[in-house]
């Protein structure tokens, strides 16, 4: 991975709903289980190609707060995935300039994923090639709920305030694209607040399938459509960075 000097926030923040891990294992005969291995594997491909295509944060859906209803080894199978991937993955992305950050709630986690997390985050605090985000027990909508609770003892509020109370972060860019695999055509509360005016892309393929070809093909519909924001005139997208 190419360091790059340009600020992540300058660059393109993607957000990616994976899904088919289960499908993708069951129409092999595996457990699910396997499918959620390998869709790690898929996560540490496009961590790798997402700078190189003009990315500069990077919000992955891991596991949504609805996700809790899954059987219960299914779901600690995910959080024992989650812990493989902080233990093992923080010195590669400390390498690659990758600042990894986790939102969504952290008191349900199983114990010590907590603090785990936010190890990883002041070990990766200073990447700058990528802003990687990952959502675990993560709703946009209390999040949003979250936000309105504390701006409620406000005196004025201005919409940045309101989105910096939302996402936890200042300045964060909004969502300019949002992918979704599997061929499920749906937001499944990610993301509704900073992807208010996201461009939606929707792909057959399961997450274990996806590769940097898929990415740079979304990127590339992405590129030909015309943003309006609103209002009549198409305002200039980001040109695609060459490969």
């Amino acid at each position: 991975m190419q360091s790059d000097v340009t600020p992540a926030n300058e660059k393109l923040h993607v957000g990616i709903i994976m899904d088919g891990n289960g499908r993708w294992a069951t129409r092999r005969g595996l457990s699910r289980v396997r499918g959620h291995e390998a869709g790690v594997e898929t996560i540490r491909r496009i961590v790798e190609a997402a700078p190189k295509q003009g990315i500069g944060t990077l919000t992955l859906y891991a596991f949504s707060t609805d996700n809790w209803r899954r059987p219960k080894a299914e779901v600690a199978a995910l959080m024992t995935l989650l812990r493989f991937y902080l233990a093992n993955e923080v010195q590669s992305l400390v390498k690659n300039g990758v600042r990894l950050s986790v939102i969504g709630r952290r008191d349900r986690l199983p114990e010590g994923i907590a603090a785990a997390i936010a190890g990883a985050e002041r070990v990766t605090a200073h990447g700058h090639a990528l802003h990687l985000r990952i959502a675990v027990d993560y709703s946009a909508r209390d999040a949003i709920l979250n936000a309105a609770a504390k701006a409620a003892a406000l005196t004025s509020l201005t919409r940045e305030a309101f989105s910096q109370l939302v996402t936890g972060e200042v300045g964060l860019r909004d969502v300019d694209l949002i992918i979704r695999t599997s061929g499920e055509k749906r937001l499944s509360d990610f993301l509704l607040w900073e992807g208010a005016y996201a461009e939606l892309h929707f792909t057959e393929r399961m997450w274990p399938e996806f590769d940097s070809a898929d990415l740079a093909d979304a990127l590339a519909s992405f590129h030909r459509r015309e943003r309006r924001f609103g209002g009549l005139q198409s305002l200039p997208l980001e040109p695609a960075p060459s490969l």
